[in-house]
């Protein structure tokens, strides 16, 4: 133990963070989810000086000047952008740690990552997170952090099932004894919805809108399976052949068939697993069903649509959004017990 973890450990400032495509969740030892914000870092084209971070930033989406640009640091879940991620975490990291003590040491600090990242990608995570201020970094694959997040009995020789639904990857984990067994990483989630629907006004009314927007209609009116009453929604948007502002109205049917091939992804990517799970464990997970977080956990109707298309009981995370967050707070809480799902310095 060093002499900084003897000195302050009864005042640990620990992080965990859900580095996520769209969001970024921090939670604090101690004090739980601290911090909720996009993904989304302002720049100044010439100086290359951060003018923004989070939702200051992303509201500064598709409404800069020239000189100025709104970026998501990340893809796919993975960072695409390695110096603009950097000054995301260390904004992030510098903003919850005053709410600390003003002499305690760098935290140690754990960060979520896809379970189909390659090696050179966790090695940027690692090395961003401790360029942004860490005394140690760790690493968890997102679904193992979802799972601990919603309860699941990880540790047990029973299967458990997570499908986690972020903005950038669809991870799909079947868990046993505290390991993955069987995983699936599709780089089709949230993000592609939204650029669907996007496609379709586009294609179907010649309307171009952003992905605000794309986003928000998908919010309002998006389902993965037919409504018990069907709505719409008023769209505000720029007509391709005149230039000019135009409203149309979207039906929530028009969004479900805007959205069927990533909605397909999804359910592929879940087939697809459960075709590869042992057959013990496969009738584990027909007993206790299919656990769904993430933010797009909460799509109407995909939990009916999945119980349709595998035949099994599933269930979405009474906290889908911060279940990920949450399972990588607790494996840094416990981590003598949970070390073994955690990669990363000690």
């Amino acid at each position: 133990m060093s002499l900084s973890d003897m000195l302050f450990g009864s005042f640990s400032n620990d992080i965990a963070v859900d580095l996520g495509t769209a969001n970024t969740l921090v939670s604090m030892r101690g004090e739980g989810i601290v911090l909720i914000e996009p993904s989304v870092v302002a720049i100044e084209h010439d100086t290359g000086r951060v003018l923004a971070v989070g939702q200051d930033a992303k509201r500064m989406i598709g409404r800069t000047p020239g000189s100025i640009t709104a970026i998501r640091p990340l893809k796919d879940g993975v960072i695409s952008d390695f110096n603009v991620t950097e000054a995301m975490l260390r904004y992030f990291i510098s903003r919850v740690r005053k709410r600390k003590f003003l002499f305690q040491p760098k935290p140690r600090v754990v960060v979520c990552v896809p379970s189909g990242v390659t090696e050179v990608e966790k090695r940027a995570v690692f090395e961003a997170t401790m360029s942004a201020g860490a005394r140690k970094a760790f690493l968890i694959e997102e679904p193992m952090a979802a799972a601990i997040g919603a309860g699941l009995p990880i540790h047990e020789p029973t299967g458990s099932m997570v499908v986690d639904i972020g903005g950038g990857t669809t991870e799909v984990a079947v868990i046993s004894l505290g390991g993955i067994v069987v995983s699936r990483s599709s780089r089709t989630a949230g993000d592609e919805f939204d650029e669907a629907i996007a496609n379709y006004v586009k294609r179907a009314f010649n309307v171009a809108i952003g992905e605000r927007t794309s986003e928000d209609i998908k919010i309002e009116i998006g389902s993965a399976w037919p409504l018990v009453e069907e709505v719409d929604v008023e769209i505000k948007g720029r007509d391709l052949s005149t230039g000019l502002p135009r409203t149309i109205t979207m039906e929530s049917e028009e969004v479900r068939e805007a959205i069927e091939d990533p909605t397909q992804s999804v359910i592929r990517a879940v087939t697809d697993t459960l075709e590869e799970t042992p057959p013990e464990l496969a009738s584990d997970l027909m007993e206790y069903g299919i656990i769904l977080t993430g933010g797009g956990a909460l799509l109407r109707g995909l939990d009916e649509r999945l119980r349709h298309e595998t035949g099994m009981p599933v269930y979405v995370s009474d906290s889908a959004l911060t279940n990920v967050v949450e399972g990588s707070a607790q494996a840094l809480e416990e981590i003598d017990v949970l070390s073994s799902v955690l990669q990363g310095s000690r």
